[in-house]
């Protein structure tokens, strides 16, 4: 029970075209996820140990004045670090008690970079007898730019949290720790994981209430403090695609058992995830056909736009599959399915539930390319003219002078895109470019009519 649920990657294979182009594409650094992490967890400190041009991408990508006093910093290598002149120990000791002297967070992760991988520096050796020394948890993270995309960082970062020891709490045997409570089917406890706003972790918690489920604790948690006790044979589950990292880390070191669901992007992924835990703690799942209807009746103007319109993903955040899933359900036409980085195993489910949804809207399924080369990308855009691409930056203003319109990828890693209320958001962001031609075009012909 505690390895994730095979899928039949041949069966997959007849029905999805998988290919992989290995070919140049462009995604952010996966030391952005500083950028919702630190946000996220409030009692903790993130020192980025990098160079300065590490330090450049994330004034330039974060975008934080200086006197605002964000809750990360970087430690700047130089050249004394990289040849072993300086004492890494050392170095590391003052800055970090710098940070508990002037910040006095909970904890203080340490995310490595490129060059920390390079020159071989042994921050997974230094952390613990520092972290003795200093009294203050330290947690290090290989968030760097060999990760295939940038939400990867995130990945790295839980599965690093994930292998912490349950601090200042006994380990509870699994037969004691089974909730009992009114409102509360019995079941073993249930940790969800996947970084996301408070307003989301309360709603995905109280669809999983009405469901009589109870949420043992989230990771990551608000607090470094509050991070749930993690027991062998607990139930986890993810709420983003990309997180396959700490979903092998709590299956192999802490022994839990996955649930391989669809993930809660767009009302149909979320009834679908709602549903598949409720089968795994065997409970009949109530009202969630109604509770997706209300959903959809809710979508109609923003479906009305885009049913019929086209799609095409050039991948970058590995939110692909999902988003493209939901855009089909609502009648759009996905052209090609980019992603950086597929796991079939972990994203199994999703992978079904796009087919089931093919096969529902009678349409072909799309082909999905790993690690899609983003030159002949360019070309089968100019080939397809899609209605709409959704793809990195490094590509949306090129596009944009072809006359193509596009979305950035980025914009749907920040906005609150989880459970059935939020699934407006998505078609807020995919329809927006849309609606604004549309409304260039009624002012561009008032004009020309006046004119006249």
């Amino acid at each position: 029970m505690n390895q994730i649920k095979h899928v039949d990657n041949n069966d997959l294979k007849e029905k999805i075209n998988f290919e992989c182009e290995t070919g140049n594409y462009h995604t952010f650094c996966p030391i952005s996820c500083v950028a919702w992490l630190y946000q996220k967890i409030e009692d903790s400190f993130f020192l980025v140990i990098g160079t300065k041009t590490c330090g450049y991408f994330l004034q330039n990508a974060l975008g934080v004045m200086i006197f605002a006093e964000p809750r990360y910093a970087m430690a700047e290598l130089e050249e004394g670090d990289i040849s072993a002149q300086l004492s890494d120990y050392e170095e590391l000791k003052r800055l970090c008690l710098q940070v508990k002297r002037d910040r006095n967070p909970s904890v203080i992760f340490w995310i490595g970079t490129c060059t920390t991988e390079i020159i071989k520096m042994d921050l997974e050796g230094i952390a613990p007898k520092l972290e003795a020394e200093i009294s203050l948890p330290i947690v290090v993270a290989r968030a760097n730019g060999l990760d295939y995309a940038f939400t990867q960082g995130e990945d790295t970062v839980l599965a690093a949290l994930a292998q912490r020891p349950n601090a200042k709490q006994l380990e509870i045997p699994l037969e004691k720790a089974i909730l009992t409570d009114n409102d509360y089917v019995e079941h073993v406890p249930l940790i969800l994981f996947g970084s996301v706003p408070d307003p989301v972790v309360n709603q995905l918690t109280l669809e999983l209430k009405k469901q009589g489920i109870r949420v043992s604790g989230w990771l990551p948690s608000k607090r470094y403090t509050e991070l749930p006790l993690i027991n062998e044979g607990n139930y986890v589950c993810g709420v983003n695609p990309y997180l396959s990292r700490t979903a092998t880390t709590l299956m192999r070191r802490r022994k839990c058992k996955l649930i391989g669901a669809p993930f809660p992007i767009g009302p149909d992924g979320t009834r679908a995830w709602l549903e598949k835990i409720c089968t795994v703690f065997n409970i009949e799942p109530k009202g969630l056909q109604q509770r997706e209807d209300e959903i959809w009746e809710k979508l109609k103007y923003y479906v009305s736009l885009i049913d019929g319109k086209s799609v095409f993903f050039m991948g970058d955040n590995l939110l692909e599959i999902s988003l493209a899933r939901f855009l089909i359900r609502s009648g759009m036409i996905v052209f090609e399915i980019g992603i950086p980085y597929m796991d079939k195993r972990y994203q199994g489910a999703e992978l079904q539930l796009l087919q089931k949804t093919c096969k529902e809207q009678n349409i072909p399924i799309p082909i999905i390319i790993e690690k899609p080369d983003n030159y002949n990308q360019v070309d089968r855009i100019r080939d397809m003219k899609p209605d709409l691409v959704i793809t990195g930056m490094a590509h949306a203003n090129p596009l944009e002078a072809r006359g193509i319109n596009t979305k950035w990828s980025v914009e749907f890693t920040f906005a609150q895109i989880h459970g059935f209320t939020n699934a407006i958001e998505v078609l807020e962001l995919v329809t927006r470019p849309l609606r604004r031609n549309q409304k260039l075009e009624k002012i561009g012909s008032q004009r020309y009519t006046d004119r006249r």
